[in-house]
C-alpha cells in the first residue's frame, strides 16, 4: 500500500482494519503513517514524504519523489505481493500502479480521482493504472464504467467512524466548556505549506470574530510535526486566552464547535459528518490557482457542496479568502439557528449516504480481484 498525506492515512487505516477482519494474518507494507502503523502496517517511508501543496511544490520536490517512487516499485517487484492498493495520491501512485501492473502484480486504487470536478484526463491514466478502483462516493462506479474501469461503491470510511449524532455536549464537559459559550474550531489543513497560506488567514479572521463577539472560544487541532509552524501565526490570538491548541483531536473539535473555519480538503466532509456549520476557506500560490481554475469543472470546490450540488457551505477562496468576509459568514451560522437546523439535518442525509461499512466491501472488492 501506498497512502499519502494524513487523509490517506486515515483512509488506508481504516480499510485495513476491514482486511484484517477477513484476514488475521495479513502482512502490508509501503509508504504510510502513524494510523496505518497501528494497524501492524509495516511502513518503509512515512507518507507525510508524499505531501505536496499545488505545483509550485512539486515540481521542486519532483527529483526526490521519483526516487522514493522508483526504490518502492523495486521494492513491490522484489517482493511479489497478491495486490497494490494505490491510496488517493494519484500523482504518485498511478506511476506506481502503471508499473506494477504490467509487472503482474493486481493494483486497486482507492478513491477515484476527481474527475467529475477538475482533470478529466486523468480518467486515461486511472484506465491504465488500476484493475479495481475502490469509490467513495455513490455515483463514481457509474462514471468510471462509461471509460471501462471496474469500480466497486464502498462508502466513505469516516462516516463508520464518526457516530450518526455528535457527541457535542460530552466533549464540552470533558473540556470544561460551557454548553451554552460559542466555539468556533480552525482547522488550517495538515500539510506545512498549507499552515503557511491558510492558517494566517483563519487567524485574522479569529481575531475579526473575537472583535464582534468577545466571548467566542476557538479550538485549533494542530497535525502531528506542525506546532512549530503553527504557534508563530495565532501568537496574536493565543495572548488573548481565548485560543486552545490541541494535539490532533480534529473530531473531537469539530463535534464542539458551532462553526468552523475549514482548509478545503476532507476536513469539510469531516465537519459535514459531525453537523459542524463551516466556512471553506482556501489560497494557494497565484500560479496554482490560475492553472486549477482553468481545469474546474463544478462551481464547487468543498465536497459538501459537490455531494449536495449546491452551496450549503459558504467558500471563500484565494482572493475572496479575506478575514473580514470569513469572519462575517461565520456570524451569520451563530445567528441563524434555522438555518443551522436545517443544515444538520441536510448533513444526516449524507452521513446515511456514505456510511456502507467500508471495509467489509473493500476486503469483498479486493477478494474478488486477486480469488483469495
Amino acid at each position: 500500500m501506498v497512502a499519502g498525506e494524513a487523509s490517506g492515512d486515515l483512509l488506508a487505516s481504516l480499510m485495513l482494519q476491514g482486511l484484517r477482519t477477513r484476514w488475521p494474518d495479513l502482512k502490508a507494507g509501503g509508504i504510510g503513517g502513524p494510523r496505518m502503523m497501528a494497524q501492524g502496517f509495516d511502513a518503509w517511508a512515512p507518507s507525510e514524504r508524499l505531501s505536496v501543496f499545488g505545483y509550485v511544490e512539486a515540481l521542486k520536490r519532483l527529483p526526490q519523489l521519483l526516487w522514493l517512487r522508483h526504490r518502492t516499485r523495486q521494492r513491490i517487484e522484489r517482493e511479489r505481493p497478491s495486490v497494490f492498493v494505490g491510496v488517493d495520491a494519484p500523482d504518485f501512485n498511478f506511476g506506481l500502479e502503471t508499473a506494477l501492473r504490467r509487472a503482474g502484480i493486481p493494483t486497486m486504487h482507492f478513491v477515484c480521482p476527481s474527475i467529475w470536478a477538475w482533470r478529466p484526463h486523468r480518467v486515461t491514466r486511472l484506465r491504465v493504472a488500476a484493475d479495481h478502483v475502490l469509490c467513495l462516493f455513490p455515483f463514481e462506479p457509474e462514471l468510471l464504467s462509461r471509460h471501462g474501469i471496474a469500480a466497486t461503491y464502498v462508502g466513505h470510511p469516516l462516516a463508520d467512524l464518526l457516530p450518526l449524532e455528535p457527541p457535542r455536549e460530552a466533549v464540552r464537559a470533558a473540556w470544561g466548556l460551557p454548553q451554552e459559550q460559542g466555539v468556533v474550531a480552525l482547522l488550517p489543513g495538515s500539510r506545512r505549506s498549507e499552515i503557511r497560506h491558510i492558517a494566517p488567514i483563519l487567524a485574522q479572521s479569529a481575531l475579526a470574530l473575537r472583535a464582534r463577539r468577545p466571548g467566542l472560544r476557538f479550538l485549533l487541532p494542530v497535525a502531528p510535526g506542525l506546532r512549530d509552524l503553527v504557534e508563530p501565526v495565532v501568537a496574536e490570538l493565543m495572548a488573548t486566552g481565548a485560543l486552545t491548541l490541541l494535539e490532533g483531536q480534529s473530531h473531537e473539535a469539530l463535534a464542539a464547535a458551532d462553526v468552523a473555519l475549514v482548509a478545503s480538503g476532507t476536513a469539510t466532509l469531516e465537519a459535514a459528518l459531525l453537523q459542524c456549520p463551516m466556512v471553506i476557506v482556501y489560497r494557494v500560490a497565484d500560479a496554482d490557482w490560475r492553472r486549477l481554475r482553468r481545469l474546474q469543472l463544478q462551481p464547487w470546490v468543498g465536497l459538501p457542496n459537490i455531494l449536495s450540488g449546491a452551496f450549503i457551505v459558504p467558500e471563500r477562496l484565494q482572493d475572496e479568502a479575506q478575514p473580514a468576509r470569513i469572519a462575517e459568514d461565520a456570524l451569520r451560522w451563530l445567528e441563524a439557528p434555522d438555518e443551522v437546523a436545517a443544515y444538520r439535518e441536510r448533513c444526516r442525509g449524507l452521513h446515511r449516504l456514505l456510511r456502507q461499512n467500508t471495509g467489509v466491501r473493500a476486503a469483498d472488492a479486493l477478494q474478488g480481484l486477486i480469488g483469495g
